[in-house]
């Protein structure tokens, strides 16, 4: 065997679970098919590779989320308050835009340095070789006292499994033997939270916003962006408002119309100086295979309910196990989820490589 546990997906979930292995000596190999590890976890970087703001996640809620703030501790990793003060901007189709302050998200904070930190924090828990980018899975076989996977022009094989990739994409995928029908379904029939979610950013030189006395945040029936925040770093620098993209699949094609009017939207809210950025993105999450699925993109989006048991499950006598946020059973979608999902996916490893060494199984 190549490795002890071969990982798919190196999102929070997938290094997490990798990190906590590590730490007990077991070997891994993380394989992730982007360029990059972080999964949904996305920066926007300048040309120095500084983060300047969130094209993923943005929020936690360290009150109400006691296994999130445990990991922020661990990794070293402080929040601070998300904006919200001063008046925010309410557009009604067909009717006058309302200014007037909104009521505050409570708990809301934002990462230091954004969710990437976790990433790059977990990164140093994990040996440089064990992660492997631009890997796409293709094949997941049982063999005998392990998995062999498939990659494009290769194989490698681990005495187990952790599935961290998006469960519908994961799904998707040559399983042999074939997973059972209970389990398939409800893979299938989970939604990846944001999976099919547009997100908008653009970059200032100041949060020129806050001394006009508004607080960033845009309600619209107008759009293209339906919900705007500010999202500058602690301070206000680098300063940056986002929002996420109401416009239907097909009109978010033409990105140069799209970023004139969200442009456009933030001038009309906040005056001129908004045409006047550094940097502008957009991250159409639905353009990524690796992300988001035709089912994600066309049904109701809707946030994930506490997923059924058995995706929280060994399978294949105890050789397979998913990992990945939408399996936690707390907060199952966001950060906090896939925090969770790890600690379990990784506790339930761990356990049964004990039980092999003590029956005197596993070695080559």
């Amino acid at each position: 065997m190549d490795v002890d546990v071969i990982i798919v997906g190196a999102g929070i979930a997938g290094l997490t679970t990798a990190a906590l292995l590590v730490d007990t000596g077991l070997t891994v190999m993380v394989l992730e098919a982007a360029a990059r590890p972080g999964g949904r976890v996305k920066s926007l970087r300048d040309s120095d590779a500084r983060h300047l703001s969130d094209l993923g996640p943005s929020w936690v809620w360290p009150p109400y989320q006691p296994i999130l703030a445990d990991w922020l501790e661990r990794l070293g990793v402080d929040t601070f308050a998300q904006f919200e003060e001063g008046e925010a901007f309410i557009e009604m189709a067909g009717r006058q835009t309302l200014q007037r302050e909104l009521p505050p998200q409570s708990g809301i904070r934002r990462i230091e340095g954004g969710p990437s930190a976790l990433i790059d924090a977990l990164l140093l828990r994990i040996p440089d070789h064990a992660v492997v980018c631009k890997t796409p899975v293709r094949r997941i076989t049982q063999i005998e006292g392990g998995v062999e996977i498939g990659l494009e022009d290769d194989v490698v094989t681990g005495r187990r499994l952790v599935m961290a990739a998006p469960l519908r994409v994961a799904a998707e995928l040559d399983w042999r033997p074939a997973l059972p029908d209970g389990l398939t379904a409800a893979m299938h029939a989970t939604p990846t939270w944001m999976a099919a979610q547009a997100k908008a950013v653009a970059v200032y030189e100041t949060p020129f916003w806050r001394e006009q006395g508004f607080s960033g945040r845009i309600a619209s029936q107008i759009g293209p962006l339906g919900e705007v925040h500010d999202l500058s770093g602690d301070d206000g620098a680098p300063a940056a408002l986002f929002g996420f993209v109401g416009w239907p699949l097909e009109m978010r094609e033409d990105e140069d119309l799209l970023t004139e009017e969200i442009l456009y939207q933030f001038a009309r809210c906040f005056g001129e100086d908004a045409e006047d950025t550094t940097h502008m993105a957009i991250e159409d999450w639905a353009a990524n295979p690796f992300i988001c699925t035709e089912t994600d993109r066309t049904e109701t989006p809707r946030h994930p309910e506490v997923a059924p048991d058995i995706l929280r499950e060994a399978h294949a006598d105890g050789r397979i196990v998913f990992a990945v946020a939408e399996v936690g059973e707390n907060s199952p979608g966001l950060i906090e989820g896939a925090f969770d999902a790890a600690q379990v996916a990784a506790a339930t490893l761990i356990e049964a490589f004990a039980l092999d060494a003590e029956a005197g199984l596993g070695e080559d």
